[in-house]
């Protein structure tokens, strides 16, 4: 009989066989391999079998034998991601509000195929996506590979800002107006992704939600703008004064925060911020802030045992911000 068009490909369903079914704890006989390859129109005899074997050892694939008399077999040792990786890996894709349900689902699907099947079936455990908070806008993987592609071509970009209207829908901001901006870094900052770029009408740095961007056309041949003010730009101390992402005036400001903040301050401005003790209770630092409401949410979230000392102008601005919201549960 003639042989099967597939008997060529034999080593690699060797591997396809050995990768999706076993693992340190499942192996596969030289029989069992046999009857595997059958089911892919591929004959095979037990000491061809163990020819594949090594050849695949001497081409470099870890492919250990486990010798006994019941449940022995080959099994492959070693794969790209171990399997606390693949389940990290997983968790960051379900975490992240800015890949939709569907797209996270798809992502997750591709990674368990890097796992065994009994490796899969773990993971699937761990999958929690339904009722996860997620962006709605399944135009994102384009989005932020155009974003990519500009900044690779040091080229502008044009798009739509969108926004929650009260029927649910992302609808275009400033009836449908075209931001044209020199796109220059992703970030991502407080479980949403946002583009770092250059404001070509106001010259300066502005921020945006990637998952409310749309209709992003790269404007090829138009180069990008900004490059002074990026030249220094760091992208983890803009992230750190910016609170919530939301822009406003960069102010240098004294908080002073009880000893049993420290963990709080430590976690919102890294181990590089300068720490001042005052008394035996409290400690002060002195930051760059972007001050706005969310700057001031932020910090009255810390009730009594956060204040800002100076400047005088930004307490009386908080003042004013804590006053106006009690002034709405007055009668």
């Amino acid at each position: 009989m003639p042989k099967s068009s597939n008997q060529k490909l034999k080593l690699l369903y060797i591997l396809k066989i050995l990768s999706e079914q076993t693992d340190e704890q499942h192996y596969m006989s030289a029989q069992q391999l046999i009857e595997e390859l059958a089911k892919y129109d591929v004959k095979a005899e037990r000491k061809s079998i163990y020819d594949d074997m090594n050849q695949l050892m001497d081409f470099g694939y870890d492919i250990v034998l486990v010798k006994s008399r019941v449940n022995g077999g080959y099994y492959l040792a070693s794969r790209e991601f171990e399997l606390a990786e693949l389940k990290l890996l997983v968790e960051v894709v379900q975490s992240s509000r800015f890949i939709t349900l569907k797209k996270s689902k798809e992502l997750i699907a591709k990674i368990e195929k890097l796992a065994s099947r009994a490796d899969a079936r773990q993971l699937q455990r761990q999958v929690y996506v339904a009722n996860r908070v997620k962006t709605a806008n399944e135009s994102i993987y384009y989005i932020v590979d155009d974003i990519h592609k500009a900044i690779q071509n040091n080229e502008q970009i044009s798009f739509q800002y969108l926004e929650w209207n009260l029927e649910k829908q992302l609808v275009p901001r400033k009836g449908g107006k075209l931001y044209q901006v020199s796109p220059w870094a992703l970030t991502c900052k407080d479980e949403n992704y946002y583009l770092i770029a250059h404001d070509n009408e106001e010259d300066k740095i502005k921020h945006f939600r990637v998952d409310k961007m749309g209709s992003i056309k790269v404007l090829a041949g138009v180069r990008r703008e900004g490059n002074a003010l990026f030249e220094r730009f760091d992208i983890a101390d803009y992230a750190n004064k910016t609170f919530g992402m939301f822009g406003g005036t960069e102010e240098m400001v004294t908080l002073q925060f009880a000893n049993s903040l420290i963990g709080v301050v430590m976690d919102r401005f890294g181990k590089e911020v300068s720490i001042r003790k005052r008394d035996e209770k409290s400690f002060s630092v002195r930051i760059r802030v972007a001050v706005s409401g969310q700057f001031f949410g932020w910090l009255t979230g810390l009730g009594k045992d956060a204040r800002i000392i100076a400047p005088a102008e930004v307490v009386g601005q908080y003042r004013d911000y804590v006053r106006n919201i009690l002034e709405g549960y007055e009668e």
